[in-house]
């Protein structure tokens, strides 16, 4: 018990400042891409710090509350994993956070908030059926939804599960909302409706969004490593190497491909899900 709250509090102390280091990462080298000099590594922080510091403008204190729930369940989400709680719980709980900053856009009336807050539903349906999968290709290997059960099993779950990691890297790219699936909103100004889902979100409100979203790229970065890790110590440096790699691959997908229309995000999901972890679950269940 008294470690699993020492790794509770560890990641919501942490989190944060990881997720904005891996925040100002990306875009230090998507300028190195396009090639500029970019922002310094520590930016996104700069960029908090103001928007803490600035006056919150609100259309209904109801808003508000929906940004401070979205970051709540984002932050619970986090702990459950972190602390070696139920998966099936940890995803649902994940679901809720993201339904909460679909209603702080509805909550504002504007039009554009409006807008992304609907792309936001139609990316939800994309990844969710993947997340899903996921937490159940973790059972056919490990036999439990506990965390703590799944990473200290005899061999990587990528060797059982690769079908799995291929479909959770391409909905990565939806859940981080980067091109060519940057439809409910973007941090790159790209984007032909502005902010999207974030137009009408301002001062501490949008600073509460930013913590949240890096609370949130920790937590997919943690169920990255998952497929990697066992019960031999040397897989936690392979599944962090792992994922720095597979997050510099986000980054550089975000700056080569345009971002498409909502059918091919919905039918490309799909038909990725279907073949990489729909065939790999079939596998397994042949199997045992």
């Amino acid at each position: 018990m008294v470690m699993t709250i020492c790794k509770v509090v560890l990641f919501i102390l942490l989190a944060p400042i990881l997720g904005g280091l891996m925040e100002g990462l990306d875009r230090v080298v998507s300028a190195r891409m396009q090639g500029r000099q970019g922002p310094p590594l520590l930016q996104p922080f700069y960029d908090v710090y103001k928007l803490l510091a600035k006056q919150t403008t609100v259309v209904n204190s109801i808003q508000i509350l929906f940004v401070i729930a979205y970051l709540v369940f984002t932050i619970f989400t986090g702990a459950l994993f972190f602390g070696g709680g139920d998966m099936l719980l940890l995803f649902f709980a994940l679901s809720m956070s993201e339904v909460m900053m679909v209603l702080a856009a509805y909550s504002t009336n504007g039009p554009y908030s409006a807008l992304g807050a609907n792309r936001e539903l139609l990316q939800m349906m994309c990844y969710e059926p993947m997340i899903l999968l996921v937490a159940i290709g973790f059972y056919e290997v490990g036999g439990s939804f506990m965390v703590n059960d799944l990473v200290n099993v005899d061999a990587p779950a990528v060797f059982k599960i690769p079908g799995m990691l291929i479909g959770f890297l391409f909905i990565l790219t939806i859940k981080f909302r980067k091109s060519p699936f940057d439809m409910s909103t973007s941090h790159h100004a790209h984007q032909e409706m502005v902010k999207g889902l974030t137009s009408d979100i301002s001062g501490n409100n949008l600073a509460l969004y930013e913590i949240a979203e890096w609370y949130d790229e920790v937590l997919m970065m943690g169920i990255l490593a998952m497929f990697f890790i066992c019960k031999n110590p040397i897989s936690i440096v392979v599944a962090i190497v792992c994922c720095i790699i597979f997050y510099l691959m986000e980054t550089l997908i975000d700056n080569v491909f345009p971002r498409v229309k909502y059918i091919v995000m919905l039918v490309s999901s799909w038909v990725v899900i279907l073949v990489t972890a729909g065939t790999n679950l079939l596998i397994l269940s042949v199997i045992h």
